[in-house]
């Protein structure tokens, strides 16, 4: 039997820190979404208890550093599964990017394998258990639209934003999440402004989601990596309605109501990096794509 799954990345819309934890992890309070960028999960069950993971990057990791290895290896130790999977990434979302791949590529995982195996969890328990491999694994087992808190495993669900596109720039720099977050000076956060994020989501008011777009580590990141800097101010210059960084970086996002500008946008950002993608919202939750008789989808 074989199962393919969609592993979309995400954007944070806003993003707070509220602190330190005892656990070392810091509380957090975001608004996530989904966006139609999404590497493929390609799984296959095998006769032995292996679980071997393929990915098309070679730089990629494919043993079990990768997440989506600790997802199979999860949920065969903990249910007992005798069969084994063999899981095939196709990489399309950028690695390191803030856009989540690598949890979204555990949440797939998760997803398809519950199928595969037919084990018959519920996504509530698939997220459960994407909370020991990290903390952004829950929202991606859903998908859509949610308020995460904790330290991101905390989900609740909330509508969807309007259509609009997403145009998401990442410049060839890799950037330190621990660094950025090390870099944060408590007192002189300027926190988000969240349940205005959400109201303006809630009423579909466009142009007051772009005004309350806000992340904390965004000013951490663009004073250590004066590129991610570049890329914003000319996504701006360019005409994103609202520009944004994505997690700790060092992608930049940019919504855009008028379809008429997304190709301007887009080909302007060509010229200052190679990851730029002109895409649009998920504006529901993630499904395994289910073979059929043959195991062919």
């Amino acid at each position: 039997m074989k199962c393919s799954v969609k592993a979309p990345a995400k954007i944070n819309l806003s993003l707070d820190v509220l602190g330190k934890r005892d656990d070392g992890y810091h509380e957090v309070e975001m608004i996530m979404t989904t966006v139609d960028l999404a590497d493929r999960i390609d799984l296959t069950e095998t006769a032995d208890r292996r679980i071997t993971v393929e990915v098309s990057e070679g730089f990629v990791p494919s043993d079990h550093r990768n997440l989506a290895w600790q997802a199979g290896n999860l949920l065969q130790k903990r249910f007992g599964v005798e069969k084994g999977a063999h899981i095939y990434i196709t990489k399309r979302i950028p690695v390191a990017a803030g856009l989540a791949g690598g949890s979204s590529d555990a949440a797939a995982t998760l997803r398809g394998l519950n199928e595969l195996w037919s084990l018959n969890l519920s996504l509530d328990e698939l997220a459960k258990l994407g909370g020991e491999i990290g903390s952004d694994v829950p929202f991606c087992v859903y998908g859509g639209t949610a308020v995460a808190t904790g330290r991101g495993e905390i989900i609740r669900h909330i509508d969807s934003p309007p259509p609009f596109w997403v145009i998401l720039a990442k410049p060839p720099t890799g950037v330190s999440t621990a660094d950025i977050y090390r870099g944060l000076k408590p007192g002189s956060i300027t926190h988000p402004d969240t349940s205005g994020m959400e109201d303006a989501i809630r009423s579909q008011n466009f142009d007051q989601i772009c005004d309350r777009l806000h992340n904390v580590l965004e000013s951490v990141t663009l004073d250590l990596y004066p590129e991610v800097d570049k890329i914003k101010k000319q996504m701006q210059r360019f005409g994103a309605d609202g520009v944004l960084m994505s997690g700790s970086g060092p992608t930049v996002f940019g919504l855009v109501a008028k379809e008429s500008r997304v190709n301007r946008i887009y080909n302007g950002l060509r010229g200052f990096c190679d990851d730029v993608y002109a895409v649009r919202l998920i504006r529901s939750g993630n499904t395994c794509l289910k073979p059929d008789k043959n195991g062919m989808l």
